[in-house]
């Protein structure tokens, strides 16, 4: 029995991205229930985020069917937002069937609580992992879907698995492709933290913070500018827009669909590298390392559809995109006394 108002459901809304979208919800006066096993994600995330509106926060582990069931039965869940994953290529890779029943199979139980109890709007969360290495730039939505990875791999199942959820119990949804995510919130509410961190921005940040560690550069004979790898960043921020215009849509036409969301422009990582050596005002130290395996040369989105169906755009700089991270990571190193 439905004993409680109209929520929105957000799995991993403990995590990076999901934090960002729960503080915006409740911003706009939504009722959110984060879930979240905090196995990437934080508590101290949660709590914070609960000074901001009417939240309320389940532990639990989408592979537990019972656990995301009794959310379901407990909560009359209008729409959910999902970003619960696991997201290392590099683990994925050493670890597959981690990554299968982590993304895939707690996937279907929330679909399978979905269904169970009639709702028929959910976001996801999905990567331009999915198109692995591109065969023309900017890439669209039409692009070929190949993964280098599990972890692509997982999300491209995934959204197969929505498509077929769509044709037999009619529920629809958006995915949205991220590239490369930065940045934090302007107020230091929440921010990028993760542990181990492998994204590119934290870690020249945590170079510039810390004399004498090095920053590790693999591979500086790319055929690009510089030499290295090019790449779309956009502003967490700019992402949380396109969730919020993504569930407007889902609830105007109720038409499943998918977009890529990027600036259509790339930078690379030693542009990136000098940037933030401006930004902090320090000098970054390089370790100069091998090309990992499967790292694209170039990878930019098209996000003609996103502008054009959702009325999207992105608004932010990779400059502020590297000032919000700068500011939070002064925020976390207290938080956490690295």
């Amino acid at each position: 029995m439905h004993n409680l108002p109209n929520r929105i459901l957000v799995t991993g809304g403990g995590g990076y991205i999901g934090s960002h979208c729960v503080l915006e919800l409740l911003q706009r006066g939504k009722d959110v229930i984060v879930f979240d096993n905090l196995s990437t994600g934080h508590k101290e995330t949660v709590d914070e985020l609960s000074n901001y509106g009417n939240l309320d926060f389940i532990r639990g582990d989408l592979k537990n069917q019972t656990e995301i069931d009794s959310v379901f039965e407990r909560y009359n869940i209008t729409s959910v937002l999902h970003f619960a994953a696991l997201s290392q290529v590099g683990e994925s890779i050493k670890y597959p069937e981690k990554y299968y029943e982590n993304n895939v199979k707690g996937t279907e139980n929330l679909l399978s609580s979905m269904v169970k109890h009639g709702v028929k709007r959910i976001i996801f969360s999905s990567t331009a992992s999915v198109y692995g290495e591109p065969e023309e730039l900017p890439i669209n939505e039409e692009h070929k879907k190949n993964p280098v990875n599990p972890y692509g791999n997982t999300k491209l199942a995934i959204e197969e698995m929505l498509d077929d959820y769509d044709k037999k119990y009619g529920i629809k949804s958006v995915r949205l492709r991220y590239f490369n995510v930065i940045g934090a919130d302007e107020q230091g509410r929440t921010g990028e933290w993760h542990e181990p961190e492998t994204h590119l921005i934290p870690n020249l940040l945590k170079s510039a913070a810390e004399s004498g560690r090095e920053f590790e550069l693999y591979g500086n004979d790319y055929p690009t500018k510089d030499g290295t790898c090019t790449r779309d960043y956009i502003c967490v921020q700019d992402i949380v827009n396109a969730h919020l215009l993504a569930l407007d849509y889902l609830l105007e036409k109720n038409v499943t669909n998918y977009f890529n969301l990027g600036t259509n422009s790339g930078f690379s990582v030693k542009e990136v590298l000098d940037l933030c050596s401006e930004v902090t005002g320090k000098q970054i130290k390089v370790k100069l390392l091998p090309k990992r395996a499967g790292d694209a040369v170039c990878l930019v989105a098209d996000n003609k559809k996103a502008q054009e169906v959702l009325g999207w755009k992105p608004l932010h700089s990779l400059r502020f995109g590297i000032e919000t991270a700068y500011r939070w990571n002064e925020i976390l190193y207290k938080k956490i006394k690295i």
